[in-house]
């Protein structure tokens, strides 16, 4: 894949994603991923630790390789064909490694029920889009910071680190880190089933997330804190409380979401980044959205003129 045609197609998976948003999960390669992976878990081995690794990692493997050679083939067939046809066909492939759109609507479906001070509702909402944790008791506060929270880390791992990989393996990078980070949101769990089961895809999908995190909260800051005269704010509680978090890299992108947005975002009993900020509340919610697509719009021209850069070296060469 030539660096210019990159672009392109990073510029027009993007304009798809915003306009057009995700297909239907029949139609979805992450949907097919998750069914597989899904079909892998139900065959796993029920006894031996060393056993249910292996077997781990021959479902990330396995899986890898099918994806990058999937990759590697769309790329062939399109660079038989006339760019009006190789950029689009591209573009189709790597939107469905990303989602925006869905992050942002799924943000915004929480916030409509708590406009409607319906808090059930906002709860439901918040557990089936957006988190996996027991809603159950959180209060408008909490389930605005939760719901923040969840559109700052997914706008790394749902957006930032996909668009990164393609821009540095081309279309095989962006589907190998999307089926990695799929086997870790279905494997990588610390419960007695998943335990070792699923400790490669997680401690995969940590390294994959290294850069993308940081490049993610570094992106936010200089875009929306810039913006919105909180830079050195949200720079100093970015430094301060990233690492507050269980995850190596999830603490990034929220703690900078604490910092550009001014509130208090917490996990009773696990962290707290931004102390002593504002609570969040629904009119938050709408700000992170805004923060979600500023973020979006800078790594995608940030990465586009990156592969402009590199083709012009390459043909003054």
């Amino acid at each position: 894949m030539s660096s210019f045609i990159g672009a392109g197609v990073l510029l027009s998976a993007f304009l798809l994603d915003a306009f057009c948003g995700d297909p239907p999960n029949a139609f979805h390669p992450v949907a097919w991923m998750g069914t597989f992976i899904g079909h892998c878990r139900r065959l796993a081995p029920t006894s031996g630790n060393a056993v249910r690794f292996v077997y781990g990692i021959g479902v990330v493997l396995f899986g890898v390789t099918v994806v990058a050679l999937i990759g590697l083939g769309v790329e062939r067939l399109s660079a038989a064909c006339p760019l009006w046809i190789a950029i689009p066909f591209q573009a189709v492939v790597l939107k469905s490694t990303f989602s925006a759109r869905t992050l942002a609507r799924a943000a915004e479906s929480v916030r409509t029920e708590l406009s409607r001070n319906d808090l059930i509702a906002a709860r439901h909402q918040l557990a089936y889009h957006l988190v996996s944790r027991d809603v159950s008791s959180l209060d408008e506060n909490e389930v605005s910071a939760a719901a923040i929270e969840s559109v700052a880390e997914n706008t790394s791992d749902s957006f930032v680190a996909p668009i990164f990989f393609f821009a540095i393996a081309g279309l095989p990078g962006a589907l190998v880190y999307r089926y990695c980070n799929t086997c870790d949101a279905m494997l990588g769990y610390r419960t007695k089933e998943l335990e070792w089961l699923g400790k490669s895809a997680a401690r995969i999908d940590d390294l994959l997330n290294l850069i993308p995190a940081r490049l993610t909260a570094i992106v936010m800051i200089l875009t929306y804190g810039a913006c919105s005269s909180r830079l050195r704010q949200a720079t100093r509680i970015w430094l301060r409380d990233h690492r507050l978090t269980a995850s190596p890299n999830a603490g990034h992108p929220m703690s900078a979401a604490a910092g550009v947005l001014g509130v208090e975002l917490s996990k009773k009993g696990h962290y707290v980044l931004g102390a002593g900020q504002p609570l969040p509340d629904q009119a938050t919610i709408v700000t992170s959205v805004h923060l979600l697509w500023t973020t979006c719009s800078a790594t995608i021209l940030l990465m586009a003129i990156g592969l402009l850069i590199v083709s012009s070296i390459r043909v003054s060469l």
